[in-house]
């Protein structure tokens, strides 16, 4: 993804609109992109550094190009990338000793006169000999570990300059939402998928129903939880592309701009045209539901068989997703909400949720840490330490 420092937008009207490359205005970028893969694709043993300046030329003469998006451009190059890099310390071991042996040869000059003697070539042939490598390696591996010096092993993707082009639009869609405060999506389609993948973005969220098969979903970002603004702020960007790949949504969220000042609104749907995945990072909330799952298995216990996230509870406007579903054997059903760590307010909202609900056969999960924080709820609850116990959840 991209970072803050590669975020290109315009602030308008109370809007902001993320850079955006369109074949109306853009149309020399496709060849521009198809030379960038091109380059990359060929560039095994190039350094990070001299892959970047390679692209940078590409832009000489292209008029309408920023700094910043050439950057942008080669930071997700380099996340298709796969690059050499010096874990042992190798190349700072031998900085130090190359250091030491060309010290009593200081000043190096490249031909000597009657103050300096000590020529570079012939010093630097001492210290190969000394070092028994051949002075092209050590140049080579003298800064291994320095992330310009580090060399290309290989290039898995773009297809094409199309798809590169498609990444940067929604990368920098991505780039604006680390400055969200809020995210609500109105969906009339896809309303799991969607419920799913903020939940596997560990997002904080909430769902009321707005009409027949028409819903509201409201996610908290990055900037309402401060001490936790990078990691929502990479949660928030690793849903948009499962969002894109979904149909019937509107999004709107309210972003802060880089002044003082109240929040602007980015403004986003089908009709946009951006392209996206459903692919999910990862298949569980967090590690006590992944442990639990596996440690359950595939088959039943007891009679009672586990489904991640089995369906939709609905009261009235109010939807909730509960994380598993037992089944048993002779048609009984019972929810079951892992509760972990969250902000005080989030936790008051799960509890207005769970009372919601509690004419459903519900089961909690509570973390230990948090029995005395989580107001009390008429149902009932089991609590864990670090892990679920699968004979708690059957008793």
């Amino acid at each position: 993804m991209l970072t803050r420092e590669h975020a290109i937008a315009t602030y308008r009207d109370g809007r902001v609109l993320p850079d955006r490359l369109t074949r109306k205005a853009h149309s020399g970028y496709l060849a521009l992109a198809e030379e960038m893969i091109t380059t990359y694709r060929g560039g095994a043993g190039r350094t990070r550094r001299d892959l970047h300046r390679s692209v940078q030329a590409l832009f000489e003469a292209e008029p309408d190009c920023p700094v910043r998006r050439i950057e942008a451009f080669c930071k997700l190059l380099d996340d298709a990338s796969e690059y050499d890099t010096d874990r042992g310390g190798r190349a700072a071991e031998l900085r130090r000793k190359g250091f030491l042996l060309a010290a009593p040869h200081h000043p190096l000059v490249r031909e000597a006169d009657r103050l300096f003697d000590h020529v570079e070539a012939g010093v630097k042939e001492r210290i190969a000999a000394e070092l028994g490598l051949p002075w092209a390696r050590i140049e080579r591996d003298l800064y291994a570990d320095v992330p310009d010096f580090h060399r290309l092993k290989s290039f898995t993707g773009y297809p094409d300059g199309a798809a590169l082009l498609a990444r940067y639009n929604v990368a920098q869609v991505q780039a604006a939402l680390f400055r969200a405060r809020s995210l609500t999506v109105r969906a009339s389609a896809d309303v799991k998928t969607i419920l799913t993948h903020a939940k596997l973005a560990r997002l904080m969220h909430e769902v009321r129903r707005t009409g027949e098969g028409r819903y509201v979903i409201r996610l908290e970002g990055p900037a309402t939880v401060l001490r936790e603004t990078r990691r929502y702020g990479a949660a928030m960007a690793r849903f948009l592309p499962a969002l894109l790949a979904c149909s019937g949504w509107e999004l709107e969220a309210a972003v802060e701009p880089p002044w003082a000042g109240p929040p602007v609104t980015l403004a986003l749907s089908p009709e946009d045209g951006l392209r996206g995945e459903a692919a999910a990072p990862e298949t569980f909330d967090s590690s006590v539901e992944e442990s639990f799952a596996k440690k359950w298995g595939g088959g039943a216990r007891e009679g009672w068989r586990l489904i991640r996230e089995g369906g939709v509870l609905t009261d009235g406007q109010k939807l909730f997703v509960p994380d598993f579903l037992f089944k048993h054997e002779d048609g009984r059903e019972v929810w079951m909400e892992v509760v972990g760590f969250w902000t005080p307010e989030y936790l008051k909202a799960k509890a207005e949720t769970l009372r919601r609900f509690r004419s459903h056969p519900l089961l909690l999960a509570v973390q230990e840490s948090l029995t005395e924080k989580l107001p009390a709820l008429p149902l009932p609850a089991l609590s864990y330490k670090t892990a679920i116990k699968l004979q708690d959840a059957l008793d």
